[in-house]
């Protein structure tokens, strides 16, 4: 099963008795807060969690799947997440 969104925001609503509007607000703020403070600093930790962070994914030769052909595939930076020690036991519960 998959959680969405809305069932983020729902959650939040509950736990601080928030109206739709509000609890909406409150989520994309923390969301964008993540990708910006990653951006900028490459990595952002949230103690019993994880990580965020930026990792560096260096140039390589691939494959076009139509034609066969080889093709060059440039560096490129990608986000990440490593869970915590305790995220991980709560999700292997």
């Amino acid at each position: 099963m998959t959680a969405y969104k809305t069932d983020l925001v729902s959650k939040v609503k509950e736990e601080l008795s928030l109206d739709r509007k509000s609890a909406i607000q409150v989520v994309d703020i923390v969301l964008e807060a993540i990708q910006t403070l990653t951006k900028e600093h490459g990595k952002l930790q949230l103690k019993d969690h994880g990580n965020f962070e930026v990792r560096e994914r260096a140039a390589r030769k691939g494959r076009n799947p139509q034609t066969g052909e080889e093709i060059q595939i440039a560096a490129s930076k990608v986000p990440a997440f490593k869970p915590s020690k305790a995220f991980r036991k709560l999700v292997n519960q």
